[in-house]
């Protein structure tokens, strides 16, 4: 069992000490969630939420994962970083490969690629990116990532994009794993079929369990039943000891949480306390879950 502190949300200036401190509390990863913009309106409903709203402001604060990642990688040793997840739909994969070269190489490594479609029209269409096909889109452009981090001398020839020979140097370092985001369907077919391993949004345990098992059949009808594959899991109603442990038991490998809401903390918070919430859970949890 992992545990990986998520950012989201947070301002900025306290992830470098965020970051230390989930180093030193026995985390293994820190979750980094994106959003471009906050649009005034938008025509589409947040698929998370009950209602379809989102419950964050066009004040809250955001960084760039991968800007966020390559600062944190600098006053952390062992810490992986993943984005959780990055909406690809509305980005150009070749640029974003330059990025995640970038940040593999910063981090010596230390760093994962989680990836979704993306929910917001507007999120598209602003960034030049067509909203109509989107999936097949995403899929193309999760071919051309994996072309071009593989390192070497490459081209590609899709229908969305189009390369000649290219090269991007330094590749990573190691082999960046993919994770794909989504509950639908067709987003757990994707993940079966292409990625190293599924993450969760804000999930009930039972609705995670049923969802851990079908992606378990998809995996199995992609024969690789037997493939290493990560469960990352925002479960909203299974803590403590006893719940982490039910949640392993139904095969998730990495929770995620922010221990300084189970002290009456928000995202807003002074940094000190969150501190202090991250050293109390690593304490009371991390080092007690394999007991």
């Amino acid at each position: 069992m992992k545990f990986t502190l998520s950012i989201a949300m947070n301002p900025l200036d306290q992830l470098g000490e965020l970051a230390r401190a989930a180093e030193e509390a026995g985390f293994s990863s820190i979750a980094l969630p994106d959003s471009l913009f906050y649009s005034e309106t938008v025509s589409a409903d947040y698929p998370y939420t009950p209602d379809g709203s989102r419950f964050w402001t066009e004040e809250t604060p955001w960084a760039d994962p991968l800007i966020a990642a390559a600062s944190m990688g600098a006053v952390t040793e062992r810490l992986t970083f993943y984005t959780s997840v990055l909406k690809l739909g509305s980005r150009n994969p070749v640029l974003l490969a330059r990025q995640v070269n970038s940040v593999a190489a910063l981090t010596g490594g230390r760093f994962g690629l989680g990836l979704g479609v993306g929910w917001s029209p507007e999120e598209f269409r602003w960034c030049g990116a067509p909203y109509e096909r989107r999936g097949k889109r995403v899929d193309e452009a999760i071919e051309v990532l994996r072309l071009i981090l593989g390192g070497g001398m490459v081209e590609f020839h899709g229908e969305f994009f189009d390369f000649d020979k290219l090269r991007m140097s330094p590749a990573p370092p190691s082999r960046v794993p993919f994770y794909i985001g989504g509950h639908t369907d067709v987003a757990l077919r994707r993940a079966a079929r292409v990625a190293d391993g599924w993450s969760s949004a804000m999930m009930k345990f039972d609705d995670l369990r049923d969802t851990i098992a079908k992606l378990r059949g998809l995996l199995a009808d992609q024969g690789r039943a037997g493939d290493p594959f990560e469960y990352q899991a925002v479960c909203i109603d299974k803590f403590g000891l006893d719940g982490y442990r039910e949640q392993g038991d139904i095969g998730v490998t990495d929770i995620i949480t922010m221990p300084w809401v189970f002290d009456g903390l928000g995202f807003d918070a002074e940094v000190g306390p969150k501190l202090d919430s991250i050293k109390k859970f690593g304490d009371e949890i991390i080092a007690k879950i394999g007991d």
